[in-house]
């Protein structure tokens, strides 16, 4: 292999890396805090985290590879082309075949990489996800019970602790109140001053109880009222089997399935089915080939763009081909298409317009030349550097004439921190933006099935996309803010920039004030965005999504939250309501009963039932209809049945009812602190919100943390340019976001304090970029 052969080579595998990690990072985020959280709450070590990952990564590179193999080809010949050694290389005889043989070699290798992939290892991954979720599912679940907290995680049933101590090897509860609902209208209600409970077995637990009752109906005859009492008793409680633990696909058996055991079914029952996922498996590597032939003349061409317009061709070919993929696949389900062409037709397609190109361009045809004057009137973007340290040879010329150096070098902002903050932004901009459309690619990719099938308008896919992109934006920009550092550091420490700023007496400290600052304001511009636009448009691309999928549309009321604790009142009798269905239209419930217990002891002295109970506006109070009341003391519990009453100690108004279900994401900081207020009010689990509302506060600072991190890393890159720098931030990205939510995922179940869970990740990247920063020499 000649060198030249070589050079281009290591230029198209060296982006090709790149973006396959790029590519996979943004494909595995978005299932990275649900798989951490899967683990964590079924206490998991941390090698069964890394076999999460690692399994995980097979599906993902199916897809990631053929886009790696582009992006590799368009960005690595792009940049050839922008500095004129494409011109330099067909001048001294080099056709456009030699580029294609040298681009197929790439694309040959990520060809077999893909099969190997797609027909071996990907589907013993999915078989080993399968089996570690079967194992998670019958594991120890993890489960520490929070003081005045309705827990329905039981087997049929529910409960309610006030106080929870700490104990040697058990957990001691105060003023217990537990309800049997295996017959949902008739539940067993039994109350206890207190309990000491253990762990019996990996889905058991086992309670203590003294000092309690037992209460106890007949269906259909209330008048039959059994009370039992016990000064210590021994009650068993069996947790629910883990049933929503997904660690992939929902599919994911039909990915697990070896070859020889695809093809066989493929002539079964459901045979179209799995031979989809049998050409799929074959057609994703081919695409290698495919873009290969359109990537080879369109980087070559790209002379006056360079790698910014290598990067729009990437973008827009692959949003192309997986629509064609996508929508190819989605109609071959419905039977409009055979399962071939449906697979199929997006790599015949690209095959065909690659040939046409190429063959363009080796007969100088018009359709390349329309194409390639359209690239030339791109202009280059303002942060491209010129020859070493040429701009700041310019500036420093302009910077301070000697007869006023006077001035105090402090000053801030100077000609040098415009410059500084130019090249930053420009990045961050450009990152931010591609990023941003990648990851609402990779979204229309997922609902291009839905699309088709539920016969959904563009318009609405368009607003569902526009109202996503500012969540993206969110989420994005702390990693945005890392590259662009890291890459303009690079840039300037490799071009030997910062060199000579240092010889002018210009401190490293000094040259950093500039991105902190801009970071800084970054960080305030993402709290207040995420305060007053964010949530809005949260609960718009919600819905629009729920129509997308073709769901029924949402009331974002939640009706499984049966149990509630009333409002307290000093010296007053406390209420617990229970109730079958509540109309927040109307104000009605339907079967409520309403437990009142001495709040000291928890021991009831009064239960009510109704088989329907309406809100009085004039009188403001509930009407009670067609029920019961027992009054309970240790003598004789009295009955009487009613028409119609009410009861003036029953304050709690409709409004206290009506809780809406939002998403964390779906408010802004002072919603959100109302909302948790209102729900443990009501005897609600709010930890995850409570870890939500710290992560409002903890998150916009990540971009100053991310800024500080990124200039020492990118100091000690020496002169590797700007794919190490990016390198590096994927890495250090990476990082952050699996321990970010592995520190959610454990305060969300409970092990650590929120504020805790949703700092510690800050407070551990910010001490260790402090760190790094100032052993960096100056």
């Amino acid at each position: 292999m000649r060198i030249l052969t070589r050079y281009i080579l290591g230029e198209i595998l060296s982006y090709a890396l790149i973006g396959c990690a790029v590519f996979t990072f943004i494909l595995f985020m978005r299932d990275l805090n649900q798989i951490l959280e899967a683990v964590v709450r079924n206490s998991s070590t941390f090698a069964s985290v890394a076999e999460v990952f690692v399994y995980s990564l097979p599906n993902t590179f199916k897809v990631t590879i053929p886009m790696a193999v582009l992006v590799g080809i368009l960005l690595g010949l792009s940049r050839l082309a922008a500095d004129s050694e494409i011109i330099a290389m067909r001048a001294s005889g080099l056709g456009i075949g030699y580029f294609v043989r040298v681009a197929s070699v790439v694309a040959i290798g990520g060809t077999l990489l893909g099969l190997v992939n797609s027909l071996y290892v990907a589907p013993r991954a999915n078989q080993a996800i399968l089996d570690m979720q079967r194992e998670l599912e019958t594991s120890q679940a993890s489960f520490e019970i929070q003081p005045r907290v309705f827990y329905e995680d039981f087997r049929n049933a529910v409960l309610y602790v006030q106080n929870v101590r700490g104990g040697t090897g058990a957990s001691n509860w105060d003023q217990v109140f537990m309800a049997d609902v295996t017959d949902p209208a008739n539940p067993i209600i039994t109350t206890a001053a207190s309990a000491t409970v253990v762990s019996d077995s990996s889905q058991e637990l086992l309670m203590r109880l003294r000092d309690g009752s037992r209460h106890e109906t007949v269906a259909g005859q209330p008048q039959q009222y059994n009370i039992s009492t016990f000064k210590k008793t021994d009650l068993p409680l069996m947790l629910s089997p883990q049933s929503e633990m997904h660690l992939g696909r929902m599919d994911t058996a039909i990915y697990a399935l070896p070859m020889a055991a695809l093809e066989k079914r493929t002539h079964g029952p459901d045979g179209r089915r799995f031979l989809l996922e049998f050409y799929t498996r074959f057609s994703y590597p081919a695409a290698c080939l495919v873009l290969m032939l359109v990537g080879v003349p369109l980087g070559v061409i790209s002379r006056r763009g360079g790698k910014s317009s290598g990067l729009v061709f990437t973008v827009l070919l692959v949003l192309l081909y997986y629509i064609l993929s996508y929508t190819g696949i989605a109609l071959s389900r419905q039977g409009k298409l055979s399962p071939f062409l449906g697979v199929w037709m997006a790599n015949l397609l690209f095959a065909a317009v690659g040939s046409f190109l190429l063959w363009q361009m080796a007969s100088g045809g018009r359709v390349l030349s329309a194409i390639a004057n359209l690239v030339s009137r791109t202009p280059k973007p303002r942060f491209a550097v010129k020859a070493n340290g040429a701009h700041l040879t310019e500036l420093l010329g302009r910077l301070q004439p000697r007869s006023v150096r006077i001035v105090s070098r402090g000053l801030f902002p100077r000609l040098l921190d415009a410059y500084v903050v130019r090249e930053f932004f420009g990045m961050f901009v450009l990152v931010l933006a591609s990023f941003v459309m990648l990851m609402l690619v990779f979204t229309f990719f997922e609902l291009v099935g839905d699309i088709v099938r539920n016969h959904i308008a563009l318009a609405t896919v368009g607003a569902y996309l526009f109202n996503l992109a500012p969540s993206m934006i969110y989420t994005i920009t702390p990693l945005a803010v890392l590259i662009a550092a890291l890459v303009t550091f690079g840039v300037l420490n490799r071009n030997s920039e910062i060199v000579a700023m240092k010889a002018t007496g210009i401190s490293l400290y000094r040259l950093v004030v500039p991105i902190i600052a801009i970071s800084a304001v970054v960080a305030i511009c993402l709290f207040m965005f995420d305060d007053y636009y964010l949530p809005s448009a949260n609960r718009r691309q919600e819905a629009l999504r729920s129509t997308i999928k073709g769901h029924p549309p949402q009331t974002f009321l939640n009706p499984e939250e049966k149990w509630m604790f009333g409002q307290s009142h000093p010296g007053e009798q406390g209420h617990i309501f229970y109730y079958q269905f509540f109309d927040p239209d109307n104000d009605a419930f339907a079967n409520l009963s309403i437990f009142e217990f001495n709040p000291s002891t928890f021991a009831l002295s009064r239960r009510i039932f109704a088989s329907r109970a309406v809100w009085n506006e004039e009188t403001e109070t509930w009407h009670f209809e067609n029920g019961w009341v027992r009054n309970i003391n240790d003598n004789s519990p009295e009955y009487m049945e009613f028409k119609d009453t009410s009861f003036a100690e029953i304050h709690e108004d409709p409004g206290y009812f009506k809780k809406e279900n939002w998403q964390s994401q779906e408010m802004n900081f002072r919603q959100l602190d109302s909302y948790i207020r209102d729900l443990r009010q009501s005897g609600f689990d709010t930890m995850r919100l409570r870890v939500a509302l710290w992560h409002k506060l903890a998150y916009p600072l990540i971009a100053i943390v991310m800024a500080v991190l990124a200039i020492p890393f990118a100091l000690s890159m020496g002169r590797r340019g700007s794919l190490s720098g990016i390198a590096v931030a994927i890495s250090v990205a990476l990082a952050y976001w699996v321990v970010d939510g592995l520190f959610g995922a454990l305060g969300n179940v409970n092990y650590l304090p929120a504020a805790l869970a949703a700092w510690s990740p800050a407070v551990l990247f910010g001490l260790t970029g402090g760190y790094l920063l100032l052993r960096t020499p100056t």
